[in-house]
């Protein structure tokens, strides 16, 4: 049975339909993932779930009592004047006591023993814990001064204090509108953990297709105004659309044909003849119009042409920068290559966005030098997006960089052509760029740096509200970029596709240079870390123990070693039929029952692995 579930729902914005008559469930415990172009009405329909906005038609249903939380992709905390405020919610007694006690704790003038009351209130209600998780919770976000102004924090702050307070809250729905924009990889990495632990149920729209992955569990695709659904996560639907596009592709080409040999059937009747069969010309009429609305490949396109590089491109000799005593580049020198393709990874705040102002003149270096060729032309797309004027049209972004572009293949096209390329068609390019989406606007900001045939890209966190598929599509141009490419972002599938080179920011002003792409990386960590570990508990054993001799396994331990080499596999086994199940049903109940018998069956095999390695070290 849905908890929240819509009937007839209709919206329209800009005097256009959205969808109409949609109908949309989420029952407890899915995890959905909403996908779809920019413009088809994601964000729209997540806000008209969330009760945060009312749909033009129809109604949205919800199970009585349920608690939404919602994240939205731009918040709006206007109302509340410091992080307290938004933080620690008046209605809830434990969070309400846990600010009067962390008050009470940073004044040196509190009184103890009102300290001491709270104290005791606390422990009766079993907040302590609460209050670790809390604390936690806004660590990891980087949320550490709480008595800081609402009004002076970032748009990537005011998201991560969104996000917190949506965990810590913790809602029977969670309804996340690009939850990964401004988070930090390991941030990432940490949400996916927590969304897919315990029965949580989750509706999401993101671009991260790592993200996707590993917290959905069904792809719902929004196209159109119509939905449709898709059990299993992103690596499956990927399948299924493939699949999907490849028969209407052979049914399109079908119809063309037998539409060609209808057309000239009907060409070849005499207009006075009365024995043309109706039902024959009804059929035709009824062809050509699905062969008309038949859905075609609709996608950026990207070839623009980029500028002679020269020999010397750029060199940074002993480059430091700091901010208010904090150091984050410290001596760092490197001289880019001809195929350098290079991505840009550390923890929100420790010099990444710094370090291309950097490179690009926008900030100066505290010391060092940065010297750029001759011939080296930046494009650098920002991470702030377009800051249009209030009657700018589409058209006039383009305009005031060039009326005419070169193309990689020699083409010069006009700013309108180039734009009908870029999906902004010529009743869009007239419109005010106020009227665009987040990801409409992100796209126009892209065209125009690629419009200024740069041979030395910059990019800082380009996934950021663009969709899937101009993602795919920006991802296979840049994968044939011949120019340098150097890129900041979170998304771990772009860094690993398109860099072959890391800059780890460590955050104490050392720059790391990695050779390998951020899987590399993470699986050098993960080896280095196992290492470390593994010297700090051979270091804290006794001499005793280690002088002892091998232990030598008893009778009924060698019996219950052989009995786990058979259960191991058969458990795996386990595991991968009901995962198929899993794939293959569409029913909610049935759904949720193997989950969670997936979900047993792999504490069962990890448990029993682990016993398995304990005995055979024995061995």
């Amino acid at each position: 049975m849905s908890i929240l579930s819509t009937e007839r729902l209709g919206h329209s914005y800009h005097d256009r339909w959205l969808f109409r008559n949609l109908h949309f469930g989420l029952q407890r415990g899915d995890r959905v993932a909403l996908v779809g172009i920019n413009g088809t009405g994601k964000s729209s329909l997540l806000r008209i779930l969330a009760g945060a906005l009312d749909p033009v038609e129809g109604i949205v249903v919800k199970e009585k009592g349920i608690r939404i939380g919602f994240l939205p992709q731009d918040p709006d905390l206007s109302a509340y004047a410091s992080i307290n405020d938004f933080i620690y919610s008046a209605d809830n007694e434990q969070q309400r006591l846990i600010r009067l006690y962390e008050e009470l704790v940073s004044d040196p003038q509190a009184d103890t023993d009102r300290l001491m009351v709270l104290s005791d209130q606390l422990s009766a209600l079993n907040a302590w814990e609460y209050e670790h998780t809390i604390k936690s919770i806004l660590s990891r976000l980087q949320i550490t001064d709480f008595s800081r102004e609402v009004a002076k924090l970032s748009g990537g702050q005011r998201k991560r204090l969104s996000l917190a307070k949506l965990l810590i809250d913790e809602p029977d729905v969670y309804i996340l509108d690009e939850p990964t924009n401004h988070l930090d990889i390991e941030t990432i990495e940490w949400l996916e953990k927590l969304l897919t632990s315990g029965q949580k149920t989750v509706l999401l729209v993101t671009h991260d297709r790592y993200f996707l992955d590993a917290v959905s569990t069904e792809i719902r695709e929004l196209d159109n105004g119509k939905l449709t659904a898709y059990t299993g996560n992103y690596s499956y639907y990927l399948e299924k659309k493939a699949e999907q596009e490849e028969a209407a592709g052979i049914l399109l080409e079908r119809n063309r044909n037998l539409l060609r040999k209808e057309l000239e059937w009907m060409r070849r009747q005499p207009q006075a003849r009365g024995t043309k069969s109706k039902a024959r010309i009804d059929a035709f009429h009824e062809l050509e119009d699905k062969t008309k609305t038949q859905k075609q490949s609709n996608s950026v396109q990207l070839s623009v042409k980029i500028s002679r590089q020269g020999n010397k491109i750029l060199e940074l000799e002993n480059v430091s920068k700091g901010y208010q005593g904090q150091t984050l580049i410290s001596d760092f020198s490197y001289v880019f290559k001809k195929g350098d393709r290079i991505g840009l990874a550390g923890r929100n705040g420790t010099g990444k966005s710094t370090f291309l102002n950097l490179i690009t003149g926008l900030e100066q270096a505290d010391s060092g030098t940065i010297t750029p060729g001759d011939t080296t032309v930046f494009g650098y797309y920002k991470q702030s997006g377009l800051v249009p004027s209030e009657n700018e049209r589409v058209i006039d972004v383009v305009k005031n960089v060039a009326e005419y572009i070169d193309m990689a293949n020699g083409d010069a096209l006009s700013a309108s052509q180039l734009l009908t390329q870029f999906l902004f068609p010529p009743e869009k390019q007239f419109s005010m760029v106020s009227k665009l989406s987040g990801g409409e606007r992100k796209r126009l900001q892209l065209m125009r740096v690629l419009m200024q045939n740069p041979n030395f890209l910059i990019l800082d966190e380009p996934a950021n509200d663009l969709d899937i598929d101009t993602l795919n599509v920006l991802e296979a141009f840049l994968a044939n970029y011949p120019g340098i490419l150097l890129m900041v972002s979170h998304d771990r599938y772009l860094l690993d596709r398109l860099t072959d080179q890391l800059f780890i920011f460590e955050g104490n002003g050392t720059v790391t240079i990695y050779n390998g792409n951020y899987a590399d990386y993470k699986t050098d960590q993960g080896i280095l870390n196992q290492q470390a570990k593994a010297a700090i508990e051979q270091k804290a054993l006794p001499k005793a123990e280690k002088a002892t001799t091998k232990k030598k396994l008893t009778f009924a331990e060698l019996k219950e070693y052989e009995s786990l080499d058979t259960e191991i596999p058969l458990l795996e086994q386990r595991i991968t039929e009901r995962t198929t199940a899993l794939n293959e049903t569409s029913d909610y109940t049935s759904i949720t029952e193997i989950a969670t018998e997936i979900e047993q069956l792999n504490r069962n095999l990890d448990a029993k692995t682990a016993r398995w390695l304990d005995l055979a070290s024995y061995m």
